[in-house]
């Protein structure tokens, strides 16, 4: 039966934290929505890609806007608190294309990034480290020993694929340059005219960058529907691996629950050899033993349903994030569990239906 409770509660508990956290990164990507590209720089060896080489891709037919991304972990202090926290640098566009909100201030301007003002925005986690639930907003903060002005304080984003958005600040692309002591572009974020002309915008992207990296393997191009096609690959392997695992379990189940049975009915071989004796047919005590197993798989597939909605909401309790019970993955487990217990039971529920009364009643 521990076999069946451990098989049940993994699928349940396992499948739900999967789909949910795949329901989390489809919302975090469709939030962008579906004409947005992305273009990352998998060699920065082979060319310096620069502020000129993005305006470039602005030109492009078919796009709308662009954002670069220079990208860095930097020492931010304000007083005696300090934390090492990761930084953006990018344009104006930026915000409009990943639909960030500003709950305090304002988001990063174009004038910012022209005249290289040392201005900041806040992520919501990295102004409450930095200010202790003060409004930062017109104050000063040292990064890397520079006094630089906040200007606006971002609303939670949550966290998607491990990282969290709410512990970056963000800083104009020009003034990056400075902080981290490199102009190279790590990403662009495009956003199409519209979502009909993504595959066109892909295309002519390639195109243009072709022209900077000359070789494929130096750059990639991405967009929405590509990262949710490779997430559904994921899914739907972890999918497989853990139903592999559950059937396993649930086989150790099957076989121990079988083993009970047939020590029952060797322990019960004299009231078997009785019941015949009176009248009891070969079909009563086949049942009979059958819905003992069935029972049995149908106690240890509740105790398993219950172990995974626990696991579930400790995941959730640790993990700082909510998960939803799979309600389909868990009718499905215990109705496999309780297809297990009828498997496993016919065959010493067949035995125990085959005794010859008169030796029955001779078992000592």
């Amino acid at each position: 039966m521990l076999g069946i409770i451990i098989g049940v509660a993994s699928v349940i508990a396992l499948v739900s934290i999967g789909q949910s956290s795949s329901q989390s990164v489809n919302a975090s990507i469709n939030s962008l929505g579906t004409n947005v590209l992305s273009v990352s720089v998998l060699n920065s060896d082979s060319s310096d890609f620069t502020a000129d080489d993005v305006n470039g891709l602005q030109k492009v037919n078919g796009v709308k806007r662009v954002a670069p991304v220079i990208s860095g972990r930097i020492t931010a202090k304000n007083g005696t608190t300090s934390s090492t926290i990761s930084v953006v640098g990018t344009t104006a566009s930026y915000q409009k294309i990943k639909n960030i909100k500003v709950a305090n201030g304002r988001f990063l301007a174009d004038i910012d990034n022209k005249l290289r003002l040392k201005t900041v925005v806040l992520g919501s986690s990295a102004a409450s480290t930095l200010f202790s639930g003060e409004n930062p907003v017109g104050q000063t903060v040292q990064l890397n020993g520079t006094s630089y002005k906040v200007v606006g304080v971002l609303q939670s984003s949550g966290s998607s694929m491990g990282s969290s958005g709410d512990d970056t600040i963000f800083v104009p692309l020009r003034t990056a340059e400075q902080l981290t002591g490199s102009n190279a572009i790590s990403s662009v974020y495009v956003q199409a005219q519209s979502a009909d002309q993504v595959s066109f915008v892909e295309r002519q992207l390639n195109y243009a960058l072709l022209s900077v990296f000359h070789d494929t393997d130096d750059y990639s191009v991405s967009n929405s529907q590509d990262v949710m096609d490779a997430m559904s690959d994921v899914q739907n392997t972890m999918s497989l691996l853990l139903g592999s695992i559950a059937s396993i379990s649930l086989l150790v189940g099957g076989i121990g629950i079988m083993n009970i049975m047939f020590v029952s009915v060797s322990e019960r071989t004299k009231e078997i050899g009785i019941r015949k004796a009176i009248g009891a047919k070969r079909k009563d005590i086949l049942v009979q033993f059958l819905i003992e197993a069935v029972v049995l798989s149908a106690l240890g597939g509740l105790i398993g349903v219950g172990a995974g909605f626990a696991a579930i909401k400790i995941y959730a309790l640790f993990a700082s994030t909510s998960v939803t019970l799979s309600l389909s993955v868990t009718a499905l487990s215990f109705g496999f569990s309780l297809i297990v217990g009828v498997v496993f039971g016919v065959f010493p529920a067949n035995k125990a239906s085959k005794l010859n009364p008169i030796q029955a009643l001779r078992y000592e």
